[in-house]
């Protein structure tokens, strides 16, 4: 279950920065109240999954997740360039993010 856990508070990691992004510096209401409501859950789903794994898996594997859809979201709907490299490099983060995942289980 913390797996599960740590991987929607990831999803929400991608909410939270997207809609920082939108809020223009808080000067937005409803991208700020999305921002303040994801960054909540998404810390909180943390905090919960650290129990059962590791911190710096989990952490790593948090931000991961983050990190990747929210350059997939950028390129997608936020005309951000999308490049071949840019998918490779995003898959490999990807592909880190699961190794980690198997080697915390392993232990």
């Amino acid at each position: 279950m913390s797996w599960i856990i740590l991987i929607v508070s990831g999803v929400l990691e991608a909410v939270w920065a997207t809609a920082l992004g939108k809020s223009t510096g808080f000067t937005r209401l409803w991208p700020s109240v999305v921002f303040a409501v994801a960054l909540v859950l998404s810390m909180g789903g943390l905090a919960v999954a650290m129990r059962d794994i590791s911190t710096g898996t989990a952490y790593a594997v948090w931000v991961g997740i983050g990190a990747a859809l929210t350059v997939l979201y950028a390129m997608i709907f936020g005309g951000e360039p999308a490049s071949l490299l840019k998918i490779v490099l995003i898959l490999g983060l990807v592909g880190c993010v699961v190794g980690l995942k198997f080697v915390d289980a392993a232990h």
